[in-house]
Order: structure tokens, then sequence, then C-alpha cells
């Protein structure tokens, strides 16, 4: 649990803060041993109608988690002791409480001679990402903490490039996307019903695309409210069901991997990083089958991250992990991928092979990426260009038709 407390420090300062802690009575005690008299101290919780309670845990983000590790590692290279290092970072984000609360805690638990795996497990201020904590555990056991703690750095700096580079390509057709929609609504809702007026006028039939536009123009007008609330209402159901139903999830992702380029796309980013996850992982020591495990937890897509689930857990069993991929029902992935892990398996160069591997579908997920993104505007452009021709051509046939009748 995490506890909010005001007091003074040794030297008489005030100081405000948050320690970790069992209990109650436990945080008071860690407060006595750091020699801080407190004035208060309570449970930082948030309370709902009293009985439901909300623990602030924050999700790091992956380049702060990038710095972090990279920033650690060279000051644990200089020769700088792991307690002191913690402390020399967190001076630089003492105005960022979340932050800095993870990073007493880190602390709190060091004094206390936990190692630094221990610490990040039991802090409950910030979720850190499994792979990254199991990384730890290994390589401090090991003795290489540092170079993993660089690898790390590196990955997650790599995820975060690759994610700010598809936002930032999707920000403008997203833009013109939303524009597009609201500038049809507009037409529906505001110019049709203005020109329907004037064919009520003259009493004349309609052409069908003419009649269809008009229909369609008050439908939008009479139930545009409606039709908003049940846009938003989808996309939030869609969240929720892709988040907590995982059948309608494992579905979907079916579905997703069977489009053209799309799946390829998928496949290709799944594969990369779980490639490069486990050449980390296989360096630090981790054995391959339990290296699996936790490179399947990074794959988002549940297909493939089931492939490799049941995939690893026959591997216990004996069984080669290149010759289930290549024989599973599950998914069939790139055969490149199954040879090169045969090939790892082989020659027991694996985590170089993955290594290879990742650098390989990285470079041509970049590039099929800027592909598809380059071609997404554009049918956008034509797309919405068409829909606002139609409604165009729907109004002045009628028009026409006066004018030559």
């Amino acid at each position: 649990m995490l506890f909010k407390y005001k007091g003074y420090d040794s030297n008489g300062s005030k100081i405000k803060s948050t320690i970790e802690a069992n209990s109650l009575d436990e945080a008071k005690s860690k407060l006595k041993v750091k020699q801080i008299i407190y004035t208060k101290i309570k449970e930082d919780t948030f309370q709902y109608f009293g009985k439901i309670s909300f623990k602030r845990a924050y999700k790091i983000n992956p380049l702060s988690l990038a710095v972090i590790s990279r920033d650690l590692s060279i000051y644990l290279q200089s020769g700088i002791s792991l307690l002191n290092a913690i402390k020399l970072i967190n001076e630089r984000y003492k105005k960022d409480k979340k932050l800095n609360t993870f990073f007493e805690s880190i602390v709190t638990f060091l004094d206390e001679g936990k190692n630094f795996h221990a610490s990040l497990e039991l802090q409950k201020s910030v979720i850190l990402p499994e792979f990254y904590l199991h990384s730890i555990k290994i390589s401090e056991d090991g003795g290489i903490l540092q170079s993993v703690l660089i690898e790390l750095s590196d990955f997650l700096q790599e995820q975060d490039k690759l994610n700010k580079q598809i936002n930032s390509a999707m920000a403008y057709p997203a833009f013109i996307l939303v524009v597009s929609i609201f500038m049809v609504g507009f037409m529906l809702s505001f110019i049709v019903p203005k020109i329907t007026a004037i064919f009520d006028q003259y009493e004349q039939a309609l052409p069908p695309i003419t009649s269809f536009v008009i229909s369609a123009g008050d439908f939008v007008n009479s139930y545009y409210q409606i039709l908003i609330f049940l846009f938003f209402a989808s996309i939030i159901c869609f969240k929720y069901m892709m988040k907590k139903l995982h059948n309608f999830r494992y579905t979907i992702d079916t579905f997703l991997l069977k489009i053209p380029f799309i799946g390829s796309l998928i496949e290709l980013g799944e594969l990369s990083r779980f490639a490069y996850m486990n050449s980390i992982l296989i360096n630090s020591g981790v054995p391959i089958v339990q290296s699996f495990k936790l490179g399947a937890n990074i794959i988002k897509n549940s297909v493939i991250k089931k492939l490799f689930e049941e995939s690893s857990t026959r591997v216990v069993e004996g069984e080669k992990m290149s010759t289930i991929l290549d024989g599973s029902k599950i998914y069939n992935i790139d055969i490149a991928f199954i040879q090169a892990i045969a090939i790892g398996e082989e020659t027991s160069q694996l985590s170089v092979i993955l290594q290879n591997l990742s650098q390989l579908y990285s470079r041509a997920n970049k590039d099929k990426i800027t592909i598809f993104l380059s071609l997404l505007e554009p049918m956008f452009m034509l797309i919405v260009g068409s829909i606002i021709g139609f409604i165009v051509v729907a109004m002045l046939l009628p028009i026409f038709s006066m004018n030559f009748g």
C-alpha cells in the first residue's frame, strides 16, 4: 500500500511525500528509521461512495522507462552503487509526483536490504512490463544488469519510435476523415433540405438517387443526436469488448490477420518484437522455454500470442520449437521465421539469429507501414470525394431536367 505523509526530516525541513508499506504501522516504522517526524499520514487511495478504493497505479510509458534504464546503466558502469544511482535519477524527477513516489519506494526497499528486482516487484505505484521485471531478475542474478539495461532501453526506444511514427503519419488522414464526416453530415442536414424545398414547389418527379439522398438527409436531420450517441457508444463498447471478452478479441484478431497486406503488416510487427525481446532474454540467461513464454506477453495479437504460448508449453515435453510452429493449426506464420528458428536450434545460436530476424522484420515492417500510410491519404480523399460528388450529382440531376424539360 501507498501512504502519504507530511512532516519534518532530520534537518528540520518540511517534507511532503509518499512511502510504500504493507500497513500503517509499518509505514510509521519506516519513517522513524529515516528519521522523519510525521505530522500527518494516511493511505493514498481514492474512495468512491466510501466503499470502493482505487489505487493510483501509473503505467509508465516506454520512452520514460527507456531513459531511466539507460541512465541507470550509465551510473552503474561509472561505479556508482545501485542505491545511489536510484537516488541520483530521482533528483531529476522531483516534480513528477508519480515517478518520484516510484523511486522513493525503491529506495526504501533497497535500504531494507532487498535486491533491485524485489524492490521493483514490491512497489505498487508504477506498473512495469512483465518481461522487463524478469529480465532484471535474471540479469541481476547473473551479474550483467548494466548490459541488459542498455538492451532493454534500446528495445523500448524502438517501440516508442515506431508508435510515434504510426501516430504522426495517421494524424492527417484521421483529420481528413473527421472533417469529411462532418462535411457530409452538414450537407445532408442543411444543404439538401434547402434544395429539397425548391423541388417541392415544382412538384416534379425526382430521380431515384435524388430521392435516396433526400431521404438520407431527412434521416440525419431527424436523428443526428442519436447517431452521434450511437457512434461514440459503439467505439466505447468495442474497446470494452476487446479488453474484456477474449473470444471477441480472438475473432477480431483472426479477421485482421486474414486481410491482405494488413495481416502481413501485423505479423511482421509482432514477429519483430517477439524476436528482439527473446534475443535479450536468452542473452540474459533466461531458459528458452521461459523466454518464449515471456516474449509472448508483449505480443498484442491474441492469435499469434496463443501460437507461441502453446508452442512453448510443448517444448517442455521435448519437441523442437521450429517443428511445433511448422505443424501448428492455430496460425501459419512466415516460413522464413520457422526456418531461422530451426537453424538456431541446430547451431545453438538462437539469440543471435533472433536478433538478426528482429532487424530484418523491423526494416520490412517500417517499409510496409510507409507504403500503407502513403496510400491511406489518397484513399480517404477518393472515398470522401466520391460521396460528396454523389450528393452533388443527385441534387443537380433534377435541376438539369427542369431546365431542359
